[in-house]
């Protein structure tokens, strides 16, 4: 049985370096598991009540909504933006939260996980997501945290898939979200 898990990236820049940490658990997902970066989340609109009808929501939202609906678990990367989570993940979790009950998210395994500047590595963004997401209806995975300090310097000239330490913490995080999985 191969579980897919779906990641999503709360930093849309080109560098990013939690891109990197997405694209290492793509690379080095252990076996069984297959990780894809979803590359769409700068088309979602903000979320708006008078978009999301009955009659249907924007395309960029289904899609989104539609991916998550098709994978087994989720795996958010973000930064820390003044202390918080990124405004592209907090608008992605309030689409996949509805319809109330329904919600893409509706218990699905889901974890966090990230890096940032700052030497607590973005843990106060990491503890707003998993609040959102409980909130949501996300099974939260919170058993094997990684939040990585001091990315600029860290990950200045090694991409964070050559460094052991963050491929054996991913592989942790992926564990636990697949025991999950697979214990549903």
């Amino acid at each position: 049985m191969s579980i897919r898990v779906l990641a999503l990236v709360g930093s849309l820049r080109a560098g990013s370096h939690n891109r990197q940490l997405a694209e290492a658990a793509v690379r080095h997902a252990p076996d069984g598991v297959s990780v894809e970066i979803y590359d769409a989340l700068a088309e979602v609109p903000f979320y708006n009540e008078d978009l999301d009808t009955e009659s249907g929501a924007p395309e960029p939202a289904n899609r989104l909504r539609t991916a998550v609906s098709g994978v087994d678990a989720v795996l958010l990367f973000s930064p820390e933006y003044n202390g918080t989570m990124p405004a592209v993940l907090k608008n992605a979790i309030d689409w996949l939260s509805r319809p109330y009950g329904a919600g893409a998210l509706q218990g699905k395994p889901t974890a966090v996980v990230g890096t940032a500047l700052g030497q607590y590595g973005g843990v106060w963004a990491q503890e707003e997501i998993r609040k959102a997401l409980g909130i949501a209806g996300a099974k939260v995975v919170d058993e094997e945290p990684l939040a990585i300090p001091g990315s600029l310097n860290r990950f200045a000239e090694t991409h964070p898939e050559n460094d052991t330490e963050v491929i054996e913490s991913l592989h942790k995080v992926l564990g636990r979200l697949t025991a999950d999985v697979a214990a549903a």
